[in-house]
């Protein structure tokens, strides 16, 4: 008897048959019930049965996988299930007598040499067509195997089969257990068709990863109880038990949406009575309609123009167009992801949707777990467990639903492998970045993405080093012909080109996008290896003047002349380009205007003092309305880059560091951003012009001069460019105010399109930074590809090697994020604080929870694990330290130090929140030393870094 698995804590198994049959039902109710129907749709395309031929491959396959353990090198791994097998004439030697050569046959790789053999010499396949099928099997554990590993199995057939007579009883079992499977599984007459099929690779993908999700379904030992006690239950009770214990949620159904965009956009996001859509949200709503098949739409409008509206309206479209079975929403940070998810809730709350119907949604970010609705849903979650066919839903029972669509975190779409697979999805970029990074179990990312919608949001975000991912991976989602709508304010028409043409898979294809470049607001569509279409809608009747002034920079010049303007009262926003400028900035002010009116806002704060501040800022400076409490004198918020991004926040004035000019609009996007009148809080006379004073440089210089640290981020070249086509706007009587929206387009596209600006006396400056960018740039796309997954390889095309060379595991932590991102691998640690009695506790600050319970000052048991809510509590104080900790030897310190902290009670998997984290421990001060540094941290104004004088 053919074993297949072994329980060694209970000594249960389970025969290799039992295992075939299992994974092969599963993967039949997977591809039914589970699968989106634009998968099951591109996987047939290729067969002559169309999804028929589909569905029997995918069940076969998941039958056959493991025809590789009915071999020696597998076999011998447990004596008594070995002993079994040789008394039934299949000899092998023992474990320790196969020695080393046993791992050149791992199952995976063996089976899928099984498979060949077989289709070759019993159903007489040429051996060129055999491994675009036969690479499924091998690649089931994750890595598709390589051309070398396949030759070294060929010379050490004793792996496969022992030599001398037993070899023929081995190779007898092995093609008994294939003939079977070809004939349970009702394939045996489907072969000679297959024979000479061309499959494609995103088909092969797709297979690999469906055979993997079964494989896994099927080994849990919950839903499949091993033998003895599983053999009681016939085939049928033992598979409707397990898929009912399961409990998957089925894929999301889209059905198109009737009425114009008026009546789609009110019932999906509850516009008031007599509110018109805004005309690039009905622009995209009829282009979605007039595309034959759904594809790429990039959509180019102002902030505050409802894109996120426009793009999930569209993604309803599309869904219900090309069988997709759910939507990624892609965002720069954690903190946009969870922005979004209450949103994309609301929007599921409201999809048509008959009774009882349930979704899977996730938060897909590391600290998704600390996010308070994402937990609330994970709480409702079940272990999932095999269940009578009468019984509940395992731990998990569901209670009687609400109206609407039931929305789970699903026990079993859980962690770092599955998580994707949930039908909705908000999270950070990586997550999408990571489909184009060569990595163990990458086809689960591409089946996760190639059965969605996806939203790409802020596509003027990211650098060259994740364009380099990006790109690839909008070429894989073309060969999938997955929808994808991205959006920018701000994107440069260079940008866009590469978008468009890394989607459709050639080059070339904008010939006019000179003359259109500056075109705002603007779509371009375009599907899988078809054209462009490009539409340009009307701006918006909201538009603003922006009066720019160039700023000396000093800190008590900015002081004296805030005092002028806030004179009358007024709200300010200073953004600086550094957190040591943010907080240098912030005391000056504090000093002239007092601590009340200077609130400080930057990405080195604790990540509940950082939600706080977020929800602090919503709450005075968001839209008007009864929640918001709009200071009614004078004060100044002085942040880094968070206020550039997804914050609905409206100042008189605004101060900004010269950047990029691309984010200088971002940032003139929270300037005057709402209309205000009496008891909203009126701007002051003085303030109702929008201004903003453009600060960070030396103007009076021949050549501007940006202060080091902004060259330090941005690079010399953005910013000088930025300032050549800003000039029309900042040279004195001659200026004009930008015009938002209108100049929008003409800034971004003249500050990133090849032609010569500024003054001719620029032009050797220019030149000289411009080859440092490029320099730069050439370094980071080497450095991108090393680990960049290919292109799509032609049809018929084995995955062989697919992801050789690759990085192993790739998953959301700071390692795996460093992959996708050019950035210096940080350090995240916890922040506590200790007593003066020695004991440790959670900041004495944080108020309370989403449950009344306060989280302030919460002891953390030093020689016991703390409770859930103290490490949960402890855990959602996470900090990422910043660069001066990301040198090697700097790092390596503090490391180092910190780990001299180390609790074996908040160890293991009783202390999931605090297990394997740094502990960074504060004093009643809330100051430390770390690695030559002095750091403070205030509830007010995060940590702040000193090097210590001393070192």
């Amino acid at each position: 008897m053919v074993w297949a698995k072994h329980d060694r804590d209970t000594d249960g198994w389970l025969p290799l048959w039992r295992h075939m049959e299992d994974s092969a039902a599963v993967a039949a109710l997977l591809w039914d019930r589970w699968l989106p129907v634009g998968v099951r749709g591109l996987v047939g395309e290729a067969l002559p049965g169309g999804e028929g031929d589909a569905r029997a491959l995918a069940v076969w396959l998941a039958g056959v996988h493991d025809i590789g353990k009915a071999t020696p090198a597998f076999a011998c791994q447990v004596e008594s299930l070995a002993d079994a097998m040789r008394d039934r004439g299949l000899a092998m030697v023992s474990r320790e007598a196969m020695g080393a050569e046993r791992r050149l046959a791992p199952h995976g790789l063996a089976g899928q040499v099984l498979l060949g053999e077989w289709l070759e010499e019993t159903h007489g396949w040429a051996p060129a067509r055999c491994g675009q099928f036969t690479v499924v099997v091998g690649g089931h554990h994750g890595l598709p195997p390589e051309h070398g590993q396949i030759k070294a199995l060929y010379q050490h057939e004793e792996l496969l089969r022992t030599p001398g007579p037993s070899g023929d009883v081995w190779s007898g079992v092995q093609k008994e257990l294939l003939d079977a499977c070809a004939a349970r599984f009702g394939v045996a007459g489907r072969l000679p068709a297959w024979g000479s099929v061309a499959l494609s690779q995103p088909a092969q993908v797709l297979l690999t990863a469906l055979v993997i999700v079964s494989d896994w379904v099927a080994s849990n030992a919950d839903l499949f109880p091993y033998f003895p006690d599983g053999a009681s239950r016939s085939d049928e009770e033992r598979l409707a038990a397990a898929w009912r214990g399961l409990d998957l949620p089925p894929p999301w159904r889209a059905d198109e949406p009737g009425g114009d965009a008026q009546a789609l956009l009110s019932s999906r996001f509850g516009l008031p009575a007599g509110v018109k859509p805004r005309p690039v949200q009905e622009a995209a709503v009829s282009l979605a309609r007039e595309m034959e098949v759904p594809g790429l739409m990039v959509v180019e409008a102002p902030m505050g123009e409802g894109k996120t509206e426009a793009a999930l309206a569209v993604a309803e479209i599309f869904a219900a167009r090309s069988g997709a079975g759910g939507v990624f929403f892609a965002l720069p940070t954690m903190a946009t992801g969870n922005a979004m998810f209450p949103r994309l809730l609301a929007w599921l709350d409201r999809l048509p949707a008959p009774d009882g119907t349930r979704y899977s949604v996730h938060l897909a970010h590391s600290k998704a777990a600390l996010n308070d609705m994402y937990a609330g849903l994970m709480a409702r979650s079940g272990r999932v467990v095999a269940v009578d066919l009468d019984g509940s839903v395992g731990e998990g029972a569901r209670q009687k639903r609400r109206a609407g669509p039931e929305l789970v975190v699903h026990s079993w779409l859980h962690g770092r492998k599955k998580a994707m697979l949930a039908s909705f999805v908000a999270g950070t970029i990586d997550q999408l970045l990571f489909a184009g990074l060569k990595s163990r179990h990458l086809a689960l990312r591409h089946l996760a993405v190639a059965g969605k919608v996806v939203v790409i949001d802020e596509a003027h975000a990211y650098d060259t080093y994740m364009n380099v991912y990006l790109d690839r991976v909008l070429s894989w989602l073309g060969a999938y012909r997955v929808p994808v709508v991205v959006l920018s304010a701000t994107l440069p028409a260079s940008r866009r080109r590469e978008l468009v043409e890394a989607y459709a898979g050639c080059t070339g294809m904008l010939p006019r996008q000179e003359a259109e470049s500056a075109a705002y607001p603007l779509l371009t569509a375009v599907a899988p290896g078809g054209g462009p279409v490009v539409r340009f809608p009307q701006a918006s009747d909201r538009a603003t003047d922006v009066w720019v002034e160039p700023f000396a920079d000093g800190l008590g010049l900015l002081a004296d002349r805030l005092e002028i303007e806030l004179a009358d009262g007024g709200c300010v926003l200073v953004v600086r380009n550094t957190v040591k400028r943010v907080l240098d900035t912030a005391r000056e002010l504090r000093r002239r205007f007092g601590e009340a009116d200077v609130t400080v806002a930057h990405s080195c704060f604790v990540d509940l003092d950082r939600a706080g501040k977020d929800s602090g800022l919503l709450k005075r400076f968001g839209p008007p309305g009864k929640d918001t409490e709009r200071p009614l004198g004078r004060h100044i918020v002085v942040a880094s880059q968070v206020a550039e991004q997804s914050l609905d926040v409206d100042f008189d004035l605004l101060v900004s560091d010269l950047c990029p000019v691309d984010l200088l609009l971002q940032r003139m996007g929270r300037l005057h951003r709402h209309q205000r009148g009496p008891g909203q809080g009126d701007r002051p006379e003085g303030l109702r012009a929008a201004r903003c004073l453009v600060t960070g440089a030396d103007w009076t210089a021949a050549v501007p001069v940006p202060v080091r640290g902004s060259v330090a981020v941005y690079g010399r070249y953005a910013l000088l460019r930025s300032a050549a086509v800003l000039l029309p706007h900042l040279e004195g009587g001659l200026a004009r105010p930008v015009r938002l929206p209108a100049d929008i387009s003409i800034l971004v596209q003249g500050a990133y399109g090849e032609e010569p600006v500024g003054p001719d006396h620029w032009q050797g400056a220019l030149e000289e930074a411009r080859e440092l960018l490029e320099r730069h740039r050439g370094d980071q796309e080497e450095r991108a590809a090393v680990f960049r997954l290919g292109s799509v390889g032609r049809p018929g095309r084995p995955l062989f090697g697919w992801v050789a060379a690759g990085v192993g595991d790739a998953d959301d932590t700071r390692a795996g994020r460093a992959q996708v991102r050019d950035s210096r691998e940080s350090l995240e640690v916890v922040v506590v604080q200790r007593r003066a009695d020695g004991s440790l506790a959670t900041l004495p600050w944080l108020g309370e929870d989403s449950r009344g319970r306060p989280r302030g000052g919460v002891e953390l048991p030093q020689d016991a694990t703390p409770t859930r809510f103290a490490a949960r509590t402890a855990a959602s104080c996470g900090l990422r330290l910043p660069l001066q900790f990301s040198t090697a030897e700097t790092m390596d310190r503090a490391i180092a130090e910190l780990e001299r902290l180390y609790l074996p009670a908040w160890q293991g998997k009783d202390s999931p929140w605090l297990s394997d984290q740094l502990i960074l421990t504060l004093d009643e001060d809330c100051q430390t030393q770390l690695a030559g540094f002095a750091l403070r941290y205030s509830q007010h104004d995060g940590l702040e870094v000193i090097r210590d004088p001393s070192e």
